[in-house]
């Protein structure tokens, strides 16, 4: 107790500043323990209240529902790229174009939407979301023509708008809604709603759009697939506007209860992004997750050209192999965030996933078009249970490596980075495929996820969340030993 006074006599006890800023601005790393514990009771920390509102697991399930309904439409396109190539007369790279815009429009949105999401919070951004992704898809239903393929390509593009108000999210609705041994299991369930959607965006288009000669035909189809997102984009947009709540009322964790003490005013976007870009550990996670993720969303997007070269015929197993990749990437998702929440080892974790991710998509080069279908389906799921999984990872080892900064800001600079290599890969993966076939293509994307392994191996691992959980935690524990009685 002795350095304790040491600190309060050395200045540490002026209650008007924020324990997480220095002249109204954030610091760029959490303090130490005794730093941190004189000024938990300077500032009444050590008797915070937190509670754990059941209304959380709606939260998080309504944003995942609408999450889902977005991402469905990223790849609703792409897995029958042949079908619309023929129906609006364009070529394939063409018809890529509409998955990746997705990525596009997120590069330069991204800041201005991370802004508003800390300016605004949390109602607002899912307000947003759900509206453009509903206008974007009444845009859809009315471009069910051959020569309307501007107007796909506009419902499409607004889509992708409101794709730039969720991806950031799950994070940000883990740590403002959820208990410090929750916040892992949280973030994994905001992620499985988009990895679900991307699921049944593999699935469901080859099913209700099979490839038939009729026009009329195929446009009625493709009518039918637009007329049931868009009912369920509406549906989506209601339910947000009647029970997305804003925060709740007491924070569900110590590291919450002191974001909350930190002013709006004192926030500074551009100090931010600064001390962020200063993260030398943080860099290196920014550049590792585009890389895998990139990988992923090439793999996604030129999965059909992929299957249809070896497979003729095939469209709807190539959608059964994009809905394994994913669903078996959603059971490693939630396993992973299982697993942090009770282990806490996000650099070894995250590690081993890169490099079974790396494994999975060398045996997958090697045996698509080698072997027989079936044995792409095991292969394909393999990849999918680490490289999808990882994504739930690579957002919560970036809140540990922050904090105290924005759950937004560090989720909207890791998906950044993804959708600036998705681009880059998806471009030149698809320009070798066809140069030089499937095999050199997909030795391409594992170069960059060796790449990618050796960055993650470099990273120090930094828990500075879970030290300010721990910290807070150890001074209301001895607050209570050293008092008369405590409030319960």
């Amino acid at each position: 107790m002795g350095d304790k006074s040491g600190s309060e006599a050395n200045g540490h006890n002026d209650s008007s500043e924020n324990p997480y800023s220095v002249d109204g601005q954030l610091k760029n790393s959490v303090p130490d323990e005794t730093e941190v514990q004189v000024q938990c009771e300077s500032h009444g920390l050590n008797t915070a209240t937190t509670h754990l509102y059941k209304r959380r697991w709606l939260i998080v399930c309504v944003f995942s529902s609408y999450s889902l309904c977005n991402s469905f439409q990223w790849i609703q396109y792409g897995i029958i790229n042949n079908i619309f190539m023929r129906f609006y007369g364009v070529d394939s790279f063409t018809v890529d174009w509409l998955s990746m815009v997705y990525m596009l429009t997120y590069v330069p949105l991204v800041f201005p939407v991370s802004w508003l999401l800390e300016k605004r919070g949390l109602r607002i951004i899912a307000l947003v979301a759900t509206a453009l992704n509903c206008i974007g898809t009444w845009l859809k239903v009315a471009s069910a023509r051959p020569d309307l393929f501007p107007v796909t390509f506009l419902g499409q593009f607004t889509c992708s708008v409101a794709q730039v108000f969720i991806l950031g999210m799950p994070s940000r609705i883990a740590s403002v809604w959820f208990g410090s041994e929750e916040v892992s299991t949280a973030c994994s369930i905001g992620v499985f709603g988009n990895q679900l959607g991307v699921a049944i965006g593999f699935l469901v288009p080859p099913i209700l759009v099979p490839n038939v000669e009729d026009l009329d035909e195929l446009a009625s189809r493709i009518q039918v697939m637009f007329y049931i997102t868009a009912g369920v984009a509406t549906f989506l947009f209601f339910l947000v506007l009647i029970v997305f709540q804003e925060k709740p009322e007491l924070p569900p964790s110590q590291a919450q209860s002191v974001a909350r003490q930190i002013p709006l005013e004192s926030y500074s976007y551009s100090s931010s992004i600064l001390r962020l870009l200063r993260n030398r550990a943080f860099i290196l996670l920014i550049i590792s997750y585009g890389l895998n993720v990139g990988c992923f969303y090439a793999v996604g997007t030129l999965l059909n050209q992929m299957i249809i070269k070896h497979y003729e015929g095939e469209e709807v197993n190539a959608g059964r192999i994009g809905l394994t990749i994913v669903i078996a990437g959603m059971v490693g998702s939630l396993i992973c965030g299982i697993w942090l929440d009770k282990t806490k080892t996000y650099k070894q974790t995250t590690l081993v996933v890169y490099v079974m991710s790396l494994v999975g998509m060398v045996v997958f080069a090697f045996t698509l078009g080698w072997v027989q279908l079936w044995v792409v389906f095991i292969t394909a799921g393999a990849l999918g249970f680490f490289m999808t999984g990882y994504l739930p990872l690579g957002f919560e080892f970036a809140v540990e490596l922050t904090y105290p900064e924005s759950e937004g800001m560090s989720s909207g600079l890791l998906n950044c980075s993804a959708q600036v290599f998705g681009i880059i890969f998806t471009i030149c993966q698809g320009n070798i495929i066809d140069s030089f076939g499937t095999l050199a293509g997909n030795l391409f994307l594992c170069a960059f996820l060796v790449i990618g392994t050796i960055l993650t191996a470099l990273i120090k691992s930094d828990l500075r969340r879970q030290r300010a959980n721990q910290i807070a935690t150890t001074t209301e524990n001895g607050s209570a030993v050293n008092s008369p009685a405590t409030k319960m």
